[in-house]
């Protein structure tokens, strides 16, 4: 499946089971209009095409005392390869990472951070980031409050676009 285009069936499932990973097959082949033996033998094989990376549960963050939220933004001084993956590979060795995204502009890379307080972020900062091999420099910015946190893909825009060139 992976570089064909989906269904209008396979789409749905996608976008119902991004809406809510817990359903049961049954609910999710009820939703998307099939019964539930195709229903699972899609979802299988979307899982396996690399559609569908995994589940999670969206846990609150504050609520298990994870108060502060960073945006680091990172300078490296070089953009060799073999450094950008080593840069790469130390971000998700690090707890506080929860998001490392490479970048075209000023900025190389862009790190979402959590942390229980603003002194452990000021450890992990300092300790860590800043001392990191080939970083040359980190801006911070400190979130006050976010506004959207929508996971995965707006399906409505996909549908919309498929309908256009149909």
């Amino acid at each position: 499946m992976s570089g064909t285009r989906l269904d209008p069936i396979d789409r749905k499932i996608l976008a119902e089971l991004q809406a809510d990973g817990r359903m049961t097959n049954v609910e999710l082949a009820r939703r998307v209009g099939i019964s539930a033996p195709p229903c699972l033998r899609r979802v299988r094989t979307l899982e396996e095409a690399g559609y569908i990376k995994g589940y999670h549960a969206d846990v609150d963050a504050r609520e298990l005392g994870f108060e502060v939220q960073v945006f680091a933004m990172v300078g490296l001084q070089s953009q060799a390869e073999a450094d950008l993956v080593t840069f790469e590979n130390r971000c998700r060795a690090w707890p506080l990472v929860r998001e490392c995204h490479m970048l075209n502009g000023e900025v190389d890379f862009i790190l979402k951070c959590v942390a229980p307080d603003l002194s452990t972020f000021q450890s992990f900062l300092t300790e860590d980031l800043l001392r990191a091999e080939n970083v040359a420099s980190v801006k911070t910015s400190l979130v006050i409050r976010g506004a959207k946190d929508d996971p995965g893909v707006p399906f409505e825009v996909l549908e919309e676009r498929m309908m256009r060139t149909a």
